[in-house]
């Protein structure tokens, strides 16, 4: 009956006990603080990542709701059947000016 007579607040492992409780606490919570990253751009419904961008290995990610599409840059410059739609030019204020080509002028 000796143990039962004791004081609990002499007792030092009992502090230890406590101390490790609000640690496994604080380590939890922060366990869930990561996973709910608000950085992740994969958290929103519409998203466009663009990786590596202006590499030859660039990759385009593109999520829609559950969907997620990949497009691949295959290192090569695009070409293709077309008319000529138009003139831009870039201002002075780094406005840009689209002239639309008219349907009658001579190409």
């Amino acid at each position: 009956m000796k143990l039962l007579d004791e004081d609990e607040s002499s007792n030092p492992a009992l502090s230890v006990i406590n101390l490790v409780d609000v640690f496994l606490v604080l380590v939890a919570a922060l366990l869930i603080a990561i996973a709910q990253n608000p950085l992740n751009p994969f958290l929103d419904e519409k998203v466009t990542v663009i990786k590596n961008a202006g590499q030859p290995d660039m990759e385009v990610l593109i999520k829609d709701g559950k969907k997620i599409e990949r497009y691949k840059s295959s290192g090569k410059i695009g070409a293709g059947e077309g008319v000529k739609a138009g003139t831009a030019y870039k201002m002075d204020d780094g406005s840009i000016v689209y002239i639309p080509e008219s349907v009658d002028s001579p190409q």
